[in-house]
């Protein structure tokens, strides 16, 4: 077992007198895909944030790569984010003014990638989701699961250390929500991004390696998944899904 690269210990946090979370722990290794699961209100989004470091907890500490973050000023807390994780929102916040592949391209550019570079694996990861028809049309001009697809695209194309990911296929069909959840348990093989995954949904759960379950603001349970794709690689006979990597071993229809 490696050390987390992403670790939450005893969190609490409120919004005014109502407590969201209570002595929440949580860690995350280099290449594990992790769901977070619950009733609407059990903390799910608010514990995200907490490990991104756009909240501060009001108890506990979060580490990235075992640096403590949550006591870092925001402008040290931005540039971590920068250089080491991807996100993933419920409804995407892709940059309007922007193309598709503009939006994909930005994560390079801000960390110094030079723009023709910052180009071409855009379009990789544009075609890698099957969007690369639109990546000259602006969030207008594409559909909700297009853009949610590209903010996938974004969140991966930089290689993070950590992506996050508030319900991803929310707004997609299946067979869309499918290249969604390859293309994360891909970049978790291999880039050994580590993966943390909310979600209400059991079928988009059984991808991870791992389910966390909260309840009231506190963990409830926190198991493997028997027979998930993004569970290690065992060695196997020559054709088989292990012996050949395919993440779809384990398809929507499991």
């Amino acid at each position: 077992m490696s050390a987390p690269i992403l670790a939450g210990r005893h969190l609490g946090h409120s919004y005014g007198a109502e407590p969201v979370l209570t002595d929440v722990s949580i860690g995350v290794e280099p290449g594990e895909v992790v769901a977070v699961m619950g009733p609407s209100g059990s903390g799910k989004s608010t514990l995200l944030h907490l490990l991104a470091g756009l909240l501060r907890p009001d108890s506990g500490e979060v580490y990235l790569a075992g640096e403590r973050i949550d006591r870092l000023p925001e402008q040290a807390r931005s540039r971590l984010r920068l250089r080491q994780m991807g996100f993933v929102f419920q409804f995407g916040d892709l940059i309007p003014e922007l193309t598709i592949a503009e939006n994909v391209e930005l994560p390079l550019r801000l960390t110094g990638t030079r723009a023709g570079r910052a180009r071409r694996r855009a379009r990789l990861m544009l075609e890698r989701l099957e969007i690369a028809a639109h990546a000259d049309k602006r969030i207008s001009e594409v559909s909700g699961g297009q853009a949610q697809r590209a903010a996938v695209a974004r969140a991966l194309v930089h290689s993070p250390a950590v992506v996050l990911a508030d319900e991803p296929t929310g707004s997609l069909d299946t067979t869309a929500g499918e290249l969604v959840l390859e293309a994360l348990i891909g970049a978790a093989r291999e880039s050994e991004t580590a993966v943390v995954l909310v979600t209400h949904e059991l079928r988009v759960a059984s991808w991870a390696a791992r389910d966390v379950l909260l309840r009231d603001g506190r963990v409830v349970g926190d198991t493997p998944v028997a027979g998930s794709p993004a569970q290690p690689v065992l060695a196997s006979a020559p054709g088989s899904p292990a012996a050949d990597g395919s993440a779809r071993a384990g398809r929507f229809s499991r």
